[in-house]
């Protein structure tokens, strides 16, 4: 049995005032959304216990790859910002801000019928394996063993 979280698809609306560059926008929003991914899927960090960190290099601490990450669907809602005369707002963090607990909510949701309410980050498949194998579910009144 093979164990991975596959996004399919990724869809985000965002108040950013008034755009000014499109373009610019949809790529600082797309940045965010990919370190949000990262936070809730790899990035892990591991240290031993004189702590020595033991993923210093990409070759032990996992970001995303192009071939992690969905399409987008991206798109803005404008409220100018009254505190400017510009009207603009931050655009960078909407999108670090929600991709994580998004992402975590997504696999929460495909794992609660199973029994798992919650997982520790990042969701990595090991993870995700002992959270489904540390409960058990009711089925038809009877409690079966996931396994």
């Amino acid at each position: 049995m093979i164990l991975e979280v596959r996004l399919d698809r990724y869809a985000v609306v965002d108040d950013i005032g008034v755009v000014l560059n499109p373009l610019l926008a949809d790529g600082q929003i797309h940045g965010g959304i990919v370190q949000g991914i990262g936070q809730a899927l790899m990035e892990d960090i591991h240290y031993d216990e004189s702590g020595q960190l033991l993923t210093g290099s990409h070759m032990d601490y996992r970001v995303p790859r192009a071939n992690d990450i969905p399409n987008f669907t991206t798109g803005w809602h404008s409220v100018p910002c009254l505190s400017n005369p510009i009207g603009v707002k931050g655009v960078g963090e909407g999108g670090t801000v929600g991709a994580t607990p998004t992402v975590i909510n997504a696999i929460i949701d495909v794992l609660v019928p199973l029994g798992v309410t919650d997982i520790e980050l990042p969701a990595t498949p090991q993870r995700i394996w002992k959270a489904i194998q540390g409960t058990t579910r009711i089925s038809g009144g009877t409690d079966v063993g996931v396994n």
